[in-house]
């Protein structure tokens, strides 16, 4: 009698098995979507970093985009002008290439410039400490080097000087993305473009302290005074929060900023070296 129950019941569920079976290859033949084979092609052409730098959660949904609008309006910041182009001969779409971008480095709070005043020895992450403390250096906005930006990054773009504890960016091998900017809990890592020859002038500091704290914590640091902003004939240069800011849009790297910057936080980066004029000390003397 036991062995019919249990026959029964093995019948019961294999009807019922093969009953769902069926069920579910209907319901998928009738909602099936034909996918667009292109959408395969473009990501095949993308980094596959799935970095975020385009504004979607991976490289799919930015291949998806692309092909469903039929434009090159949104584009990969890591692959760069290389992998645009490819992407539009694939397509038969314009090319036009975005400016490249690069991530940039604002703080010099290197252990010379901001000396530790106290030791941080726990989580080795810059998230973790961010939420105990103010930093060795006392600086509550500057880099704290524990190297969350290094891990975010796909392209092993960037790293950890061992001498000054400050992140170095790759400028050859970064594109732009963005990782490492949305991983630094300081916002000490902004997205900037590459300019021309990669020449860029940028406030290096993202301290929003009055000057005497500012001063007392980073010999590097801004204290919104102003002058950068005053002899800027662009109007480049706004002061908010006690930090100096330039648009990358508007200035003109004529870098009078640079040297009108008491405290050395204005960069001017990949420039040749400025000439300097010789005046002799011998006074000329005129013929008659």
């Amino acid at each position: 009698m036991t062995g019919f129950i249990i026959l029964d019941a093995v019948i019961i569920l294999a009807v019922i098995g093969l009953l769902s079976a069926v069920i579910l290859f209907f319901i998928a033949k009738k909602f099936h979507v034909e996918e667009d084979p292109r959408i395969d092609i473009v990501v095949s052409l993308l980094p596959g970093a799935n970095c975020g730098g385009c504004g979607f959660a991976g490289c799919r949904g930015l291949a998806e985009t692309i092909v469903k609008s039929g434009s090159l309006e949104k584009q990969c910041p890591a692959g760069g002008a290389p992998v645009t182009e490819a992407i539009a001969q694939a397509l038969g779409l314009e090319a036009t290439a975005a400016e490249p971008k690069v991530a940039v480095v604002c703080c010099q709070g290197t252990c010379e410039n901001a000396p530790s005043k106290v030791s941080y020895d726990s989580a080795g992450s810059c998230a973790f400490a961010n939420m105990l403390f103010a930093g060795e250096s006392c600086c509550p906005n500057a880099c704290l080097g524990c190297g969350d930006c290094v891990k975010a990054c796909h392209f092993n773009a960037i790293r950890i000087d061992e001498a000054t504890h400050l992140p170095v960016v790759d400028e050859t091998i970064c594109g732009g993305c963005g990782s490492c900017s949305r991983a630094c809990p300081r916002g000490v890592i902004e997205i900037r473009k590459k300019g021309p020859k990669g020449r860029k002038v940028f406030v290096s500091c993202v301290n929003k302290e009055k000057g005497a704290l500012a001063m007392k914590n980073c010999t590097a640091a801004c204290i919104g005074c102003g002058k950068c902003a005053k002899v800027c004939a662009f109007d480049a240069i706004t002061i908010e929060n006690n930090l100096a800011h330039i648009d990358e849009n508007k200035c003109k790297m004529c870098r009078k900023c640079v040297a009108e910057c008491p405290r050395g936080a204005i960069i001017a980066l990949n420039f040749p070296p400025q000439k300097t004029v010789e005046v002799s000390a011998e006074p000329t003397t005129l013929s008659v």
